[in-house]
C-alpha cells in the first residue's frame, strides 16, 4: 500500500530496484561473456588462420625470363604464383619449460594434415618449434627449449646466417651460433628465420638479441637471444607446412648420389 498509494515512496522503490535488477544484469552478461570468450578467442584464431594462407610470403613466383615450351599445352599466365607454405591453426593441450628436453602437444594430428618436420609457430607468428612426431589427433612439437634443437636463423638487415640452440640454463633465452664478429650486431636486433630452411618459412621472429658475447673456441659471436615466445604461457599456435619439402629433399639425396657416381 505504502509504494502503491504513494508517489514519492513509489519512485524511491523503482528506482532501487532498477538499480538492483541492473546490476545483477551487468554481473550476468559478464559470466555470459566469460563463458563465450573462449568460442571467440577460437573464432579469431580460425580467421587469423585464413588471412595467414593468403600473406604473399607463402608464395613463390616462377622464373618469368625464360619461356617453357611443351609440345601440346600452351601456358599463357607465366606469373601465376605457386603456394609453398600451409598454416594450420591448433591449440595447446600440454606444455613443459622445466626439463633439458622440452616439448608442447597441439591438438591436431595425422587426421588433421599433420605431419613430421613441420614448423610450429604462435599466433603472433613467432617460432615455437618443430613437429617430431604425430599421432591420429594430437601432435608433439620439440620446442626451442629442446638441447637437440637446431634452428637456422638470419640476422635482421645482415645476410649471415647462423644456428639457433639451448643452452638449458634459462627458458627465457637461447643462444645464436656461428655468426662472424665482423658483423655489425646491436642488442635488440631481431632474430629470424634463415631462408636456407626446408621446414620453417622465412623471416619470422625467433627472437631479440639481449646480450653479445665471444664463443673462445670458434672466435664467432655467442649471441644470447630473448625468444619471442613466452613458452611458460603459450596457447595457441600455427603448424605450417612446406609444400614443396619432399621436392627439395629429394633433389638434395638425388644430387648427393649423383655426385658419388660421378666419383667412381
Amino acid at each position: 500500500m505504502l509504494f502503491t498509494y504513494n508517489r514519492y515512496h513509489r519512485a524511491v522503490f523503482l528506482g532501487v530496484s532498477n538499480e538492483i535488477t541492473g546490476s545483477l544484469s551487468t554481473q550476468v552478461d559478464k559470466v555470459d561473456d566469460y563463458f563465450h570468450l573462449r568460442e571467440e578467442n577460437r573464432r579469431v584464431h580460425r580467421m587469423n588462420d585464413s588471412l595467414m594462407n593468403l600473406l604473399p610470403s607463402n608464395f613463390s613466383s616462377p622464373d618469368t625470363t625464360s619461356k617453357l615450351v611443351t609440345d601440346s599445352l600452351q601456358i599463357n599466365d607465366s606469373t601465376k604464383q605457386t603456394q609453398r607454405y600451409i598454416w594450420r591453426e591448433a591449440k595447446v593441450v600440454y606444455n613443459s619449460v622445466n626439463f633439458d628436453q622440452n616439448y608442447i602437444q597441439l591438438n591436431r594430428g595425422s587426421k588433421q594434415g599433420i605431419s613430421d618436420n613441420m614448423a610450429v609457430l604462435n599466433s603472433d607468428g613467432a617460432i615455437i618449434g618443430l613437429v617430431v612426431n604425430v599421432s591420429p589427433s594430437f601432435s608433439q612439437v620439440m620446442t626451442l627449449l629442446h638441447t637437440k634443437s637446431r634452428i637456422p636463423a638470419t640476422i635482421k638487415h645482415f645476410n649471415v646466417n647462423g644456428t639457433v640452440e639451448w643452452d638449458t640454463k634459462d627458458p627465457r633465452f637461447v643462444l645464436l651460433k656461428g655468426i662472424s664478429r665482423d658483423v655489425q650486431v646491436k642488442k635488440g636486433d631481431s632474430v629470424l628465420t634463415s631462408p636456407y630452411s626446408y621446414n620453417f618459412p622465412p623471416g619470422y621472429l625467433v627472437g631479440r638479441v639481449a646480450a653479445i658475447e665471444t664463443d673462445r673456441t670458434s672466435g664467432f659471436y655467442l649471441l644470447k637471444v630473448a625468444t619471442s615466445v613466452n613458452f611458460s604461457s603459450v596457447q595457441q599456435a600455427f603448424v605450417v607446412e612446406n609444400i614443396q619439402r619432399e621436392e627439395q629433399l629429394k633433389l638434395d639425396e638425388e644430387t648427393k648420389r649423383k655426385i658419388e657416381q660421378q666419383k667412381k
